[in-house]
């Protein structure tokens, strides 16, 4: 067992934690990966996905938490992505 995995068997409350804030990682870093790749600068996806650069620069600081799943879906949408949801468990 891994000092990680000891950690999270001692502190179960803070499992929750890391994967929220692992998941705000992920899609901040994919964004910011796709704004690279395709050459895209903060005020140009701005304008595609017609929404401020506030809103941008909130998604790459990883502050997505306060944009909702509408503007980021179009912030996706203009990168050439879509949100597909898969089921990961069934509810007791």
């Amino acid at each position: 067992m891994t000092t990680f995995e000891k950690f999270f068997e001692e502190h179960p409350e803070q499992k929750d934690i890391y994967d929220k804030e692992y998941s705000d990682f992920l899609l901040s870093e994919f964004m910011l990966e796709q704004m690279e790749a395709q050459h895209i600068s903060v005020r140009e996806l701005a304008r595609r996905a017609d929404v401020s650069p506030t809103v941008i620069q909130k998604l790459r600081s990883k502050d997505s938490q306060k944009v909702n799943l509408s503007t980021f879906t179009s912030v996706l949408k203009t990168l050439g992505y879509q949100i597909k949801l898969e089921k990961v468990s069934a509810l007791n």
